[in-house]
């Protein structure tokens, strides 16, 4: 099933006011309540469960796409619909950096149509992150004739199957080679993640340097062997680590040993498995060799357990 079968001219709707994602989602409600009786009776409980949603983890995507989303007990229907801000609004992206705000896609279903949602969901993410210039269109646009035709156009597929590229995010961005100990650092501690991607120019995937690798980089090698570190003194540990970390790239130091990779039509029961089996916390997204993205753990929780 395509992704513009879902949208009809009627839920399509440029220039919502709101100062925030919250405002824009009920105003967005409203107006469409307008034009169905089914969603007018349903429309406080709608809102309800979307702006819990949203308050207990961000919708926004990225690349000025938010999909505020609820799954309703007895809702024997799937509502996706397409609204412009009147104007930019500020928000805040996974890794802590502020963009505009400038779709909103708002999608509702059951509770018990959660691959449908999620597939719906990895449509809008492949519209965003894999047709920007599609994406770029409809937001220029604004318009709701063109925004079909736009969508049809591009033909983009809804499937049933869950796989790893429904599950992957770009975030954390990868890492270069080139990069030094204090690129990493300052990563790890402002993006909030414990490793990060490494790929060459060619974006060819190469390994992880996570926490660990550092905090070795700092302690001297014939620590390994010892049981008893409490005769060094406080800073002696690090000082190989404060010296170097702005000169000493990770070329040598990512690591490729024990980090788990799969195919982008990889099964969620495959995935699931290797984070059951493997005692690992992520895994990373490959085609040809060439890095897609990364599934963490929690992406388990949040976009399959928790949606």
């Amino acid at each position: 099933m395509k992704l513009s079968s879902y949208l009809s001219e009627k839920v399509i709707i440029p220039n919502i006011k709101g100062s925030n994602i919250n405002e824009l989602v009920e105003n967005m409600l409203n107006q469409l309540a307008e034009n169905n009786k089914g969603l007018k009776l349903e429309k406080e409980i709608i809102k309800k469960a979307v702006l819990k949603r949203e308050e207990e983890a961000s919708t926004y995507l990225g690349y000025g796409v938010a999909i505020p989303h609820a799954r309703l007990e007895h809702y024997d229907d799937i509502l996706v619909a397409i609204g412009f801000p009147e104007k930019p609004i500020k928000v805040k992206t996974l890794d802590n950096k502020e963009e505009d705000l400038k779709i909103v896609i708002l999608v509702i279903a059951d509770v018990l149509k959660s691959k449908k949602i999620l597939k719906i969901m990895s449509g809008i993410s492949k519209l965003a992150i894999k047709n920007r210039d599609v994406l770029d269109k409809i937001i220029a646009g604004k318009d709701p004739v063109g925004t079909i035709k736009i969508l049809k156009d591009a033909n983009i597929e809804i499937d049933h199957n869950i796989t790893a590229e429904d599950l992957m995010t770009n975030v954390p961005g990868p890492a270069s080679v080139t990069n030094t100990l204090e690129d990493i650092a300052k990563r790890i501690i402002m993006e909030r993640v414990s490793g990060i991607p490494v790929v060459d120019k060619n974006n060819k995937f190469l390994g992880e340097i996570t926490e660990r690798e550092l905090i070795a980089f700092g302690m001297p090698k014939y620590t390994t062997i010892l049981n008893d570190l409490n005769f060094m003194t406080v800073g002696e540990p690090f000082e190989n680590y404060l010296i170097n970390e702005k000169t000493t790239t990770i070329q040598e130091l990512y690591r490729q040993d024990g980090v788990v990779t799969v195919d982008k039509e990889a099964s969620l029961m495959e995935v699931s498995y290797l984070f059951m089996n493997r005692g690992v916390t992520r895994i990373y997204v490959i085609e040809n060799g060439e890095y897609l993205g990364i599934i963490l753990r929690s992406d388990i929780i949040r976009k399959i357990l928790h949606i």
